[in-house]
């Protein structure tokens, strides 16, 4: 019977599926290859045969299920695998079984916490885990982190190489191990998350399928990781699911940046944040305070004022004091200097953020460029102010906030030289 919604219903399981897939198909096959063929196998045969025999009941099973049997087939074909028959039937009869749930969450952290194995360079975790467990691309995370294509592909072909030459064990590591494997996991879940909230390419500013599964990664985390709790891996999730609480509130309709300030925080997610509050007050008990519970508390002060005025501007620099700290980059310099700003004014602000730019790590970072931009009009600073915006219009990627940009410049024309103008 021929299925009219079937193509919609392969782009939703491509969207929905392809990662929790090829998680399960790595252990399945035993490596990243084999599942990527797998995988490609899967959603060929459902791009042929969905339109026509209907969309099956369990489209994951389905596309386990036909992507190992496919390849399988196909190496059976392949002459110069003839001898390695017996393997491939034992394979086969060993993963008939589809998994159940519960093994499907342990795939995914499996998966995770191989990629974000100590063995592997930090740049190699990232980039691995990025591709293969939060489904990017190549382009997408090199446009991420300013890295050429070719170069993000190399990481991920010598991770993938050195996994296999190691025999990297595709498991959840025992709970002695954690402690060492799982600053590199909570990083990488929240760069993943980063790239959902505020998306480095494509024409939206969001993407809420990689910010949803960044924040499902970060339950199954805190779900293993119970009795005793982990604080900073409950505190990630309370700061993501802070930040989410107000991702439909940050575009307006036609898609263009809402600033925090102009939010309408009526229709943020109050469920969400009664979680994460919850989340966060568990993990300050603990009494060990770390630079996920830190970003959580500041983020929380945000959330819990009713407008930017009668936001806690103090507590919110006394905090990033403390995490600057604790995990000090210029990026946190700058967030401090914007809150300097908002606490002591306009003029106090400009000198921290120009003292930042000064360091030089934040030359082609186009959100500083902006914040002083921001303070310059403030304190009436108009053509200084418009060669600030112009330099982050430069160098911004991501269509809505290059419109942004592009408004506050069109705003300046009718801009008064007012000092004391906020």
């Amino acid at each position: 019977m021929k299925t009219p919604n079937a193509r919609d219903a392969l782009e939703a399981a491509y969207r929905t599926e392809a990662r929790r897939v090829r998680a399960t198909l790595i252990r399945l096959l035993g490596g990243f290859d084999p599942a990527e063929d797998a995988l490609h196998e899967a959603f060929a045969a459902a791009a042929e045969q969905w339109p026509r025999d209907g969309v099956p009941p369990n489209p994951y099973g389905w596309l386990v299920s036909t992507g190992r049997n496919r390849l399988i087939s196909r190496w059976r074909r392949q002459a110069q695998v003839t001898g390695a028959l017996p393997e491939l039937a034992a394979l086969s009869e060993a993963s008939a079984e589809p998994p159940t749930p519960e093994v499907i969450q342990d795939d995914e952290l499996r998966l995770l916490f191989v990629c974000c194995h100590p063995a592997l360079t930090p740049d190699a975790r990232i980039a691995l885990t990025l591709r293969e467990v939060g489904g990017l691309t190549t382009e997408e995370i090199a446009r991420a982190y300013l890295t050429p294509a070719p170069t993000i592909a190399q990481r991920i072909v010598r991770a993938k190489a050195k996994i296999r030459d190691e025999a990297i064990p595709y498991e959840v590591p025992t709970r002695a191990e954690l402690p060492a494997r799982l600053e590199s996991v909570l990083a990488v879940v929240y760069l993943i998350f980063n790239e959902g909230y505020a998306a480095t390419v494509g024409p939206s500013l969001t993407r809420a399928d990689l910010s949803s599964e960044a924040i499902r990664l970060a339950r199954l985390l805190n779900q293993l990781l119970q009795e005793p709790d982990e604080p900073e891996a409950l505190g990630l999730l309370a700061l993501m699911l802070l930040h989410d609480a107000r991702r439909t509130t940050r575009v307006d309709q036609a898609g263009d940046l809402v600033l925090l300030e102009d939010q309408d925080r009526a229709q943020w997610d109050r469920a969400q944040l009664t979680e994460a509050r919850a989340l966060l007050q568990r993990a300050l008990a603990s009494r060990r305070v770390g630079p996920y519970i830190l970003q959580a508390a500041i983020a929380d002060l945000h959330a819990e004022a009713p407008d930017t005025a009668s936001t806690d501007w103090s507590q919110i620099v006394a905090l990033y004091d403390v995490l600057r700290r604790v995990d000090p980059s210029p990026v946190v310099a700058l967030n401090r200097a914007v809150a300097l700003g908002m606490r002591d004014g306009p003029e106090a602000g400009l000198l921290a953020v120009e003292a930042v730019l000064g360091e030089g790590a934040l030359d082609e970072y186009h959100l500083a460029h902006a914040a002083r931009a921001d303070l310059q009009r403030r304190l009436g600073l108009i053509e200084a102010a418009r060669a600030s915006y112009q330099r982050a219009l430069q160098l911004a990627r991501q269509p809505a906030e290059q419109r942004f940009l592009r408004a506050r410049l069109a705003r300046l024309a009718a801009e008064p030289a007012d000092p004391t103008r906020r």
